[in-house]
């Protein structure tokens, strides 16, 4: 009321219309919350909303500002990260143990590294990445294997599995072919793992026309994708001390992340701060206008 008053009343006139000394006005106008504060409190409210949403309790403040200002709250990330800071949020930052997967066979000659030469791809299904990581439980280790679209940064294919034989990587291949469109010409790039190089691998992906690409020995700057995706996973996923309870807990953790968060939902600077799954969306949107302009000429 006395906020409503102050716009047309003096501060006599207001002490006098409510009977408050002063002082008792001025003490009045002390206890009531600012602008900014009221602001900043219904930003605190949203950013709990926001951490409690499942996998984004990791997220820190680029993220977080992100995220608000997507529902429509005005912020800086410098006045969410203050925020984050007095709530006691806090992305989770630590470094995992990831044990060497790339085994080598000298026996097989790598392929050529394709991909260091090859230009940005323009569309889903032109550039497919892949790696291997251990997954550690209480009951034994697991493998996952990943397939990547270089285009969409999406998970196109993956698979966990208690063995890392070569069927682990043909796994995510196959779910990766039918998901993002392989085709023709598509680059496959990995490092120079026994799996990749083995002849099974080899020949599936000479029989769908893929092009098989492999980072020089010890370099593996070319496959940046996965390791960046794998340094995610285990950020935002994993226990914190990376070991899950079971085989199972693994298993169900892994697929809700990558399913129903990573892929559809966690937003990526790299996609213009859209996720893999809106990233796809707009393009193919926008490859439907453009084909209907084109016939309607």
């Amino acid at each position: 009321m006395i906020d409503q008053m102050r716009a047309h009343y003096t501060v006599v006139e207001i002490c006098e219309a409510l009977d408050l000394s002063r002082s008792g006005y001025y003490k009045s106008i002390g206890s009531q919350p600012s602008e900014r504060q009221r602001e900043n409190g219904d930003l605190l409210k949203e950013m709990k909303v926001v951490h409690n949403e499942g996998f984004k309790r990791a997220y820190g403040s680029p993220r977080m500002t992100i995220e608000l200002q997507r529902r429509g709250l005005s912020c800086s990330e410098n006045r969410v990260a203050r925020l984050m800071s007095k709530a006691g949020m806090k992305a989770r930052y630590k470094t995992a143990f990831r044990p060497k997967t790339t085994v080598q066979n000298p026996a097989r000659l790598p392929a050529p590294n394709r991909l260091s030469k090859a230009p940005a791809p323009v569309r889903p299904g032109e550039v497919l990445v892949s790696d291997i990581t251990y997954v550690a439980t209480t009951q034994g280790w697991m493998y996952l294997a990943v397939t990547l679209d270089l285009f969409s940064r999406q998970v196109a294919g993956w698979h966990l599995a208690q063995s890392m034989e070569t069927a682990l990587v043909i796994q995510a291949a196959r779910k990766a072919s039918s998901r993002a469109g392989v085709g023709q010409g598509t680059i496959y790039h990995s490092d120079r793992g026994c799996q990749y190089t083995s002849a099974a691998m080899r020949s599936w992906l000479k029989d769908r026309g893929i092009v098989q690409s492999m980072s020089a020995a010890g370099y593996c700057y070319d496959n940046a994708a996965c390791e960046s995706f794998f340094a995610t996973l285990k950020r935002e996923a994993f226990p914190a001390n990376c070991v899950f309870s079971s085989k199972a807990e693994a298993r169900r953790t892994i697929f809700e992340y990558i399913e129903t968060f990573y892929n559809r939902i966690r937003i990526h600077t790299s996609l213009k701060n859209q996720s893999p799954h809106e990233y796809l969306t707009k393009h193919f949107q926008q490859e439907k206008i453009t084909l209907n302009l084109n016939q309607s000429d």
